[in-house]
C-alpha cells in the first residue's frame, strides 16, 4: 500500500524525474532521508518503473502520429507472440493495445511523414499476417501527458 506522501512523491516525479532528493523532499514537506527511503521503496516495489527524458517529436522530425486499427482472424498464442515480436521490433510503434470490440489491436505509430508511414506499413504487413489494417492520421494533438491521475 502507498500513502498520501508516496502519492505526492509519485506526482512530483511524474512531472520532473530529475528532481534531486533535496528538492523532492522540500516539495513533499519531509526530510531528505525519509524521502530517499520512500523513493527507493517505490522503485523496489515497482511503482516507479523507470526514469526517462521526454523528447519533443516534432523537433526530431517525427511530425506524424498514426493510430493503426488491426483486425485478424487468428487468435492463437503463436500468432500473438509473432505479432508482439513484430510490433516490438518496429521502432515507429510507441504503443500497442489488445482491444475489445470490433478492432483486435490498436497501435500508436510516430513517423516523419506519410511516406514514412507507408514504409512502416509495408514492414508491418511483411512481418505478420493481418486481416484488415485501418489507419487514422492525427490532425492535432489536443492533450498529451505521461502523468497518471493519482489523486493525492
Amino acid at each position: 500500500m502507498i500513502d498520501h506522501l508516496d502519492r505526492r512523491i509519485l506526482e512530483c516525479l511524474q512531472r520532473d524525474a530529475s528532481l534531486s532528493i533535496a528538492d523532492l523532499s522540500a516539495q513533499i514537506g519531509i526530510s531528505t532521508t525519509p524521502c530517499w527511503k520512500r523513493v527507493k521503496r517505490l522503485e523496489e516495489q515497482g511503482f516507479i518503473t523507470g526514469r526517462v527524458a521526454l523528447v519533443d517529436r516534432s523537433k526530431v522530425g517525427l511530425k506524424v502520429t498514426v493510430f493503426v486499427s488491426i483486425r485478424t482472424n487468428e487468435h492463437d498464442p503463436v500468432w500473438l507472440e509473432n505479432f508482439a515480436r513484430a510490433a516490438a521490433a518496429l521502432p515507429e510503434v510507441v504503443e500497442v493495445y489488445r482491444m475489445s470490440g470490433d478492432v483486435d489491436y490498436l497501435m500508436k505509430v510516430v513517423t516523419e511523414d506519410v511516406e514514412g508511414y507507408d514504409r512502416f506499413y509495408k514492414k508491418l504487413i511483411k512481418a505478420v499476417r493481418l486481416t484488415d489494417v485501418s489507419s487514422a492520421f492525427a490532425m492535432e494533438q489536443i492533450k498529451y501527458t505521461t502523468e497518471l491521475p493519482l489523486g493525492a
